[in-house]
């Protein structure tokens, strides 16, 4: 499982980290001042980068957090069969299937972009 830990404090939006398992892109990033209660409070609010559900969690700012590896990655499309294409890896020269999403019309040869994580592929 590619990913890495990271202290609350060192996140950023447009950073990825692990919202209950789930890859997820920090759209929103806010802390409060520590005060008689404890320590600062970091509120991250994040997208899932493969499923697109929003996510949100609170914890202490030096708490440790996972950071998954999300790589991406050029592709160009070899064939389109209905709803899937298949992508070439332009580094590895593998070829895998993807699900063509509704808003892309790809073509065969066309050069595409996506991120991996775990198996997980999206086009970007």
């Amino acid at each position: 499982m590619p990913k890495e830990q990271n202290e609350v404090r060192d996140l950023q939006e447009g950073n990825y980290v692990l919202i209950d398992d789930v890859p997820c892109k920090i759209t929103a990033y806010s802390t409060s001042k520590p005060g008689k209660h404890g320590s600062a409070k970091a509120r991250v609010e994040g997208t899932g980068v493969f499923d697109g559900q929003k996510r949100n969690f609170t914890q202490p700012v030096d708490q440790k957090v996972w950071v998954p590896i999300v790589e991406r990655k050029q592709g160009q499309v070899v064939s389109i069969s209905g709803d899937d294409m298949q992508v070439m890896d332009l580094d590895t020269y593998d070829t895998i299937t993807m699900r063509i999403p509704e808003d892309l019309d790809p073509s065969p040869d066309d050069d595409i972009e996506y991120l991996e994580w775990e198996g997980q592929r999206k086009v970007v």
